[in-house]
């Protein structure tokens, strides 16, 4: 009762922050300062929907994560992308469990990748795409990729932003995993990956 209680008392807080955010934003004079309350809602209301699939999921014990991201992602793709914009977020990946605090981690990986995408990737409101979640495990092991189809760079740089603050908090959830980074991008669009200890294609076969 008393985790219950807690949990409301939560989101009800995060609301809270969000809708004040959201008010700051909306009486700004500055371009800048309004973009950056809109960044700050978008990431307040990430973590509540964290919270909210962790809480569905039952907190506390190991999260089955193909079904914990797929609730995530429905949640994002209604939050962050709605029905304006001609872009799909799908999650692909067969079983696979982790800690409430892993999954936790996780899902704010995939938020911040999510929100890159949509910024950098389909910088074009009108521009169709397609962003794919994939969660993968070999053995304790485990790989979670974002992958879109938007712009790429033929050279292999970056597509979406090397610096500030969601790349920053990506690098540091995955430190705290023990995991590493990894970014592809072409022409086809930009892959991230997030890959714990030595996972790789043989581990997933082999298991």
């Amino acid at each position: 009762v008393l985790l219950e209680e807690l949990h409301n008392r939560i989101a009800n807080s995060l609301q809270i922050i969000a809708s004040i955010i959201l008010m700051k934003a909306r009486s700004v004079q500055s371009e800048e300062t309004r973009l950056h309350l809109q960044d700050a809602h978008k990431r307040v209301m990430s973590v509540a929907a964290v919270q909210q699939q962790l809480h569905a999921s039952g907190a506390g014990r190991s999260i089955d994560m193909t079904p914990y991201l797929s609730r995530l992602c429905e949640a994002l793709a209604t939050s962050m992308i709605g029905d304006a914009r001609p872009i799909s977020l799908s999650v692909v990946g067969e079983g696979g469990t982790a800690s409430s605090r892993d999954a936790e981690s996780l899902g704010l990986i995939v938020t911040e990748l999510v929100m890159n995408a949509l910024k950098h990737a389909f910088s074009d409101e009108k521009a169709k795409g397609r962003i794919t979640v994939a969660y993968e495990v070999a053995g304790t092991n485990w790989k979670l990729s974002v992958a879109d189809d938007g712009v790429g760079k033929p050279d292999g740089v970056f597509a979406q932003a090397k610096t500030g603050l969601g790349t920053g908090i990506v690098k540091a959830l995955a430190q705290q995993l023990g995991a590493r980074v990894e970014t592809l991008a072409g022409p086809d669009g930009t892959t991230v990956s997030i890959t714990h200890a030595t996972f790789s294609t043989k581990a997933i076969h082999a298991a």
